[in-house]
């Protein structure tokens, strides 16, 4: 995504925990920042992907961000959060004179390299429409509501996703030991009413046995934690989330967290020996 801005024609600064992560960028003619706040100073606009909604809270608010940003700077946080910790950054933000989008994408590793990510920008119709030249470097912005509306959005996202590779896994599972090749079956169903990127991208994984991770386990368990603690919130069910979230989880506590999502079918596996 950095390297996209880069290639856009923007200047740009850049920090990462690991410093040999910026690399690249700093040979594309990106400057390396010392630390959070150092990269944030005088920017008119402040990008950050991070882990998870802690590792957000720790880098605005305790290593500094927030404080060294110039008045009105727009932060763009496109990591997946849960949406209550959006909301709180941005009235914090607020109060320190600075705008916020929460600003999460969907898309993975190859959307990330070719520019095709679908962001979800929650936030304010002006702050959103001043990033467009940002996010059409990046992929496609669609505006879905207010503060911490975006990561709502990737929730919604993340329970597609979970359940359709939840879905491919079973079904390769069961044409394997049904006695038909998986991969010609996927071949066969690949263009029919159950076509998905998850059949092409992730099914191919699953036949590859090729698990190194673009999207990981744990993360796509940390995106269903959030949905189920707002579903519970909202009073809504959601069971077939709630039981792919429960196989995710065994699936991390085999020792593979860190494992690509697509891995998934390894737990199904595992279940057919029980």
């Amino acid at each position: 995504m950095a390297m996209n801005l880069l290639k856009t024609g923007f200047q740009l600064t850049v920090w990462n925990r690991t410093v040999s992560k910026a690399a690249d960028l700093v040979g594309a003619g990106a400057r390396l920042a010392k630390s959070p706040a150092d990269a944030v100073r005088n920017a008119e606009a402040v990008l950050l992907m991070l882990e998870n909604g802690a590792a957000v809270t720790e880098v605005l608010f305790t290593q500094g961000v927030s404080d060294a940003c110039r008045d009105r700077a727009l932060v763009i946080d496109m990591s997946s959060i849960p949406p209550s910790v959006a909301e709180d950054h941005a009235r914090l933000l607020h109060k320190a004179g600075v705008r916020h989008i929460d600003a999460p994408v969907s898309g993975g590793t190859i959307g990330a390299e070719q520019g095709s990510l679908a962001i979800m920008a929650g936030g304010d119709d002006t702050d959103i429409a001043e990033a467009g030249p940002i996010f059409a470097a990046l992929g496609t912005v669609t505006h879905v509501g207010p503060h911490g509306r975006g990561q709502l959005c990737k929730l919604v996202n993340q329970c597609i996703v979970a359940v359709t590779i939840g879905a491919v896994a079973e079904g390769l599972t069961l044409a394997k030991l049904g006695g038909a090749d998986p991969a010609n079956v996927r071949q066969a169903i690949i263009g029919g009413f159950c076509q998905s990127r998850i059949l092409e991208l992730h099914g191919q994984r699953m036949i590859d046995r090729n698990f190194v991770p673009g999207g990981m386990v744990k993360n796509q368990l940390k995106d269903l934690d959030a949905v189920m603690r707002v579903a519970n919130d909202l009073g809504v069910r959601l069971p077939l989330t709630e039981r792919v979230s429960q196989l995710f989880a065994a699936l991390a506590r085999s020792g593979k967290e860190e494992l690509d999502h697509s891995a998934l079918i390894l737990q199904i596996e595992e279940m057919q020996r029980g």
